[in-house]
């Protein structure tokens, strides 16, 4: 930092600040980021989000292992188609021979069977087990959601990395502020000062009424400024306080030293936005639709599953070591045609790939063109410092000349306000210059990507 910035920045403090006021008490803006990172209402749904895409992947993940069911069902039935069985035709003549034989009756005429096929009174209960062996499906669909959680991850940062911009300018503008409320403040104790001094002056007929009611006037005027002012700190100060999500009411301290350690970056001639999560956002989308497009072209690959049922079936709820019984088997389904559904699918997917890369390619180059804009921004507003010290520095000498040439009588009070308000002026513009740099060079910081979260 150059000796005059220093100069600068030390005689603004000197100047602008009253010793005993609660914006000269420090406190590191790195904690209220911090807290705001932590706290902030925004920050906590978009966690949510996260949470539900981990919750997705795990369920991917979850599809290649085992899944056991309870399948159970019992009939009842009555009518419905039967099947004729010629029991007696087959045995009876049998039967009637022996009878003969014998001379007995003890072989018994049998009638002809009618079967119902419907299984009347009937229950299948079995554990089913089923394990996928080939399933690209499956796969595809894991790492679909895997690109998924990275893309809300991301997404998270760039939200993170937006609300450390904006709690950085809603800090530097409760600052600036809460100058602007310490200016008008000193400018009234000036105004009133010279009231006492201009009632005295006319008490004993030195000056007529026209400056005391001029400075008057004045007053009136510098109230009302510092009452829009102290409107313009509250204002600040609840928004500065809704963004680390706390009451409105809370005393905002500033780190004034913070505030002052200001050096100027090292502007580059190519604007790098390679870290940017935006440009991350949009390659893992690509690699979604890639994943996409392949999934639909998986069709080709054949499905293989493996099942063991173990149960017991029977009539009546009977269960003994007859009913029990175990099947295991492999299931293979492939799809050979589908009228090219998947095929207009996987076009569709490469359609979205081609224009997620046409995006990705203006995107960075929008990105380039902010960040070299935020450069340009910071050096403005670095000579506008600059240029706002000096001017300050020149109305200060400006004022205390005149003073003193009012106090020998040589300056009526009309060029002695004038002096005045271009001290005050000086001031405000001053403040505002300081923040406005502050607020650019986070904006620089927004841009790169720079800041670490």
């Amino acid at each position: 930092m150059s000796t005059s910035i220093k100069k600068m920045l030390s005689f603004t403090m000197a100047v602008v600040l009253t010793t005993g006021s609660a914006i000269a008490q420090e406190h590191s803006l790195d904690d209220y980021i911090r807290q705001a990172l932590l706290s902030n209402e925004s920050v906590k749904q978009k966690q949510f989000q996260l949470e539900k895409a981990v919750y997705g992947l795990k369920e991917a993940k979850s599809l290649f292992l085992p899944t056991v069911s309870l399948q159970a069902n019992y009939t009842r039935a009555e009518g419905g188609r039967m099947i004729d069985f010629p029991i007696g035709d087959l045995l009876n003549p049998v039967y009637s021979t022996l009878n003969q034989l014998t001379a007995s009756q003890s072989f018994p005429m049998v009638q002809n069977a009618s079967i119902q096929l419907n299984p009347d009174n009937f229950y299948d209960a079995k554990f089913r087990t089923v394990l996928p062996l080939i399933n690209a499906e499956i796969w595809y669909n894991k790492e679909i959601k895997k690109q998924v959680v990275s893309q809300q991850q991301a997404a998270i940062n760039v939200y993170k990395r937006q609300l450390v911009k904006d709690v950085k300018e809603a800090y530097f503008r409760y600052y600036q502020a809460s100058n602007e409320v310490e200016i008008y403040t000193n400018a009234l104790k000036l105004v009133n000062e010279n009231i006492r001094v201009n009632e005295s002056l006319y008490k004993n007929g030195i000056r007529n009424s026209t400056a005391l009611t001029r400075a008057q006037a004045e007053k009136q005027k510098i109230d009302a400024a510092l009452t829009n002012a102290n409107s313009n700190k509250s204002n600040a100060r609840m928004y500065f306080n809704f963004l680390l999500n706390q009451p409105f009411d809370t005393e905002v301290l500033i780190d004034t030293n913070a505030v002052a350690e200001m050096n100027e970056p090292i502007l580059k001639q190519d604007a790098v936005v390679d870290k940017r999560e935006e440009l991350y956002q949009l390659s893992v989308a690509k690699d979604i639709y890639t994943l996409s497009r392949n999934l639909q072209q998986s069709h080709l690959i054949p499905k293989l599953n493996t099942f063991l049922d173990l149960g017991s079936q029977g009539f009546n709820w009977k269960v003994d070591d007859k009913s029990k019984y175990y099947m295991w088997g492999i299931n293979l389904q492939w799809d050979l045609f589908a009228s090219n559904q998947y095929r207009y699918k996987a076009k569709q997917a490469t359609a979205e790939l081609k224009s997620i890369e046409v995006q990705e390619q203006q995107t960075k180059k929008a990105l380039e063109m902010q960040l070299q804009n935020a450069y340009n921004s910071f050096n403005a507003a670095f000579a506008s410092c600059r240029s706002a010290q000096n001017q300050l520095t020149l109305s200060e000498k400006y004022y205390k000349d005149q003073m003193k040439m009012y106090k020998e009588g040589q300056l009526t009070y009309i060029e002695l306000l004038d002096a005045q308000n271009q001290l005050i002026s000086s001031q405000l513009q001053l403040s505002v210059a300081i923040a406005n740099t502050r607020i650019a060079a986070a904006e620089i910081e927004r841009c790169s990507a720079s800041y670490s979260i």
